[in-house]
């Protein structure tokens, strides 16, 4: 009888993302899901001052909640001429409730008139299990912010984001092409290039009995 493969659960119930970190680990002996799969789990509170923390605070509560390895990304978009804003509150930029294209509209009201187009989307991946300790790893992606969205791909602040070496947003590039720049995809290369490793951090960190420390014959 087949074994149940170890699981790693996303700290999301976004789409869009879960199919975006499970392209990124296609390839290992792991199951991804999200937090879709499971029932009703307590919201965490993004109440933290950085990306780091609110990547560690959603993957360690996820963890020891649902009893196996939890990753949560806390990503968000910096501009610069907004003195870095919407940076941590980007999910919640105008308000809670707002709907993606509603906070781009925003974004793009409060920089009407500036010159300063810069921006950079930033990730901070934390992958944790239950008993506390957790990975880090972090990634950045530096483009301009245009003056009307494009494109009909991605999620979030991608359709008014341009990325110059591509001269396309975000938004106009596909689930593959984007992994392959994003900020989001950095990280989680990063976290990929050692995940042999990784597997066997978690391993020393869960119970004998745990489809991670199963022995595959």
């Amino acid at each position: 009888m087949a074994q149940r493969r170890p699981v790693i659960v996303i700290a999301t119930r976004n789409p869009g993302k879960t199919a975006e970190i499970r392209d990124l680990l296609e390839g290992f002996p792991v199951d991804i899901k999200d937090l879709s799969d499971f029932g009703p789990i307590p919201e965490v509170e993004e109440d933290g001052a950085t990306f780091d923390e609110n990547a560690y605070k959603k993957s360690s509560f996820t963890a020891r909640i649902l009893g196996c390895p939890a990753l949560a990304d806390d990503s968000g978009l910096t501009v610069a001429a907004l003195n870095g804003a919407p940076g941590v509150f980007s999910a919640r930029y105008g308000g809670e409730g707002l709907s993606d294209e509603e906070r781009c509209r925003r974004l793009l009201s409060e920089m009407r008139g500036r010159g300063d187009r810069r921006a950079a989307f930033e990730c901070v991946i934390s992958l944790a299990v239950p008993t506390g300790p957790a990975l880090t790893y972090e990634g950045r992606c530096e483009g301009l912010l245009l003056e009307a969205p494009a494109g009909a791909n991605g999620f979030g602040y991608d359709p008014v984001f341009l990325y110059p070496p591509f001269n396309r947003t975000f938004a106009e590039l596909s689930r593959e092409e984007k992994s392959r720049v994003s900020h989001r995809g950095k990280a989680m290369r990063e976290l990929r290039g050692e995940f042999e490793k990784v597997m066997t951090w978690i391993r020393r960190h869960m119970p004998p009995g745990d489809p991670w420390n199963w022995k595959n014959d």
